[in-house]
């Protein structure tokens, strides 16, 4: 049972299904991109436990796969007690579901290098905290993805704008945001990691990412860094995994300044930044990754097959309707690239529709800016 049906969850489930598996796909909208291709699904709102315990018993799942932060992961232990398959465990959900508990975990028990932060749960707080962090500094909601609430402030007059969108970009009932030290880093990476039921921890190549307001823009693989400053974020990475248990795959995010590792945030199951795998850069994808993981299938490598990159396809406009597109005839033209429509089911001034993919030989700075051309040619009305 996959609870959240977005795009990652559509690939997740292709994945799955190419495995023999059935699929429950869950969401709290009808015709979410991995009901498309899942054998049923369901629509309720995941933050009612009443709701969840009902299509819990009613379909009786081996395995529950979380794909998006709004749900209410408490009961994932009471499923996980009955015996139930949590991926990649609950202890693993609750805690990265919401900042405060992954960030503390990481920074205060752990002892890993991170931003300095602190919380706040109102607007007087939150003035409270900037003061202590000063400027320039993020906020952002201690639940939320895709960047949705995150801003950057530096000066006074921004910090009521900050709250009130944090507040209003936060997923579930928690109002309560954290304030981060602005770190002026070199550049950022994605390190998919995958634990498995026989212990065996591996690593993708690094994935380099553009972001935006906290949102991806653009991806490649492999990422250009120095292998000590690569091994000390696989060794911190491997750290945080198996303090939190379970079989999967993470995403784990770092900055990296002067060759220091600063943690930033860590997602229990495939990654935005790592569609870039589905141009073919490595011999799994990060979602068959996770599908054998879960499934309990050995994999004994994660090799690097070609340099890719990837470009997120944005709508730029507001529509209830059925999307429609164009641009497609245009850039098959272009060769040693693909696109993948996600098929969500109305638009929205910079939801993410899709993503271009470029791939081979060529250094992956020209890949990026050969992807960048895809993307800006999809247009969606």
């Amino acid at each position: 049972m996959l609870l959240g049906s977005g795009e990652l969850g559509k690939e997740l489930v292709i994945s799955l299904k190419r495995l023999g598996q059935t699929v429950i796909a869950v969401d709290n909208y009808e015709n979410a991109p991995a009901m498309q291709v899942s054998d049923t699904y369901e629509v309720i709102d995941m933050l009612n436990a009443d709701d969840l315990e009902k299509i819990v018993s009613k379909h009786m799942p081996d395995y529950i796969v979380p794909e998006v932060e709004s749900i209410r992961t408490e009961k994932l232990h009471d499923f996980e007690k009955n015996g139930i398959c949590v991926i990649p465990s609950a202890k693993a959900v609750n805690f990265t579901m919401n900042r405060k508990s992954i960030r503390d975990l990481a920074a205060k028990e752990l002892n890993i290098k991170t931003a300095n932060y602190e919380y706040a749960s109102s607007l007087e707080e939150l003035i409270e905290a900037v003061n202590i962090i000063g400027f320039p500094c993020v906020v952002k909601p201690l639940m939320s993805s895709s960047g949705k609430g995150q801003s950057t402030i530096s000066e006074p007059s921004q910090v009521r704008e900050a709250w009130n969108y944090s507040i209003k970009g936060s997923r579930g009932d928690i109002n309560e945001v954290i304030v981060e030290e602005f770190i002026s880093f070199d550049y950022e990476i994605t390190l998919l990691t995958v634990t498995q039921k026989n212990n065996n921890t591996l690593f993708c190549p690094p994935i380099g990412h553009i972001q935006k307001s906290g949102d991806y823009q653009q991806s490649w693989q492999p990422a250009k860094m120095n292998q000590n400053v690569l091994k000390d974020a696989q060794e911190i990475s491997k750290k945080i995994v198996e303090k939190l248990s379970g079989c999967g795959i993470w995403g784990i995010e770092f900055f990296v300044k002067k060759d220091v590792v600063f943690f930033s945030e860590l997602s229990p199951r495939p990654h935005d930044t790592g569609m870039v795998t589905l141009a073919g850069t490595q011999n799994f994808s990060e979602f068959e990754l996770h599908a054998r993981a879960i499934l309990g299938l050995p994999i004994k490598e994660i090799s690097l097959i070609q340099n890719g990159a990837s470009s997120v396809i944005l709508s730029q406009n507001n529509s209830i309707d059925t999307p429609t597109f164009t641009g497609l005839e245009k850039v098959s033209q272009i060769k040693n690239t693909d696109v993948r429509i996600f098929g969500k089911p109305s638009l929205r001034v910079n939801r993410r529709m899709g993503v271009a993919l470029s791939y081979g030989p060529e250094p992956v700075e020209k890949l990026i800016e050969k992807a960048k051309a895809v993307s800006s040619q999809i247009k969606f009305s």
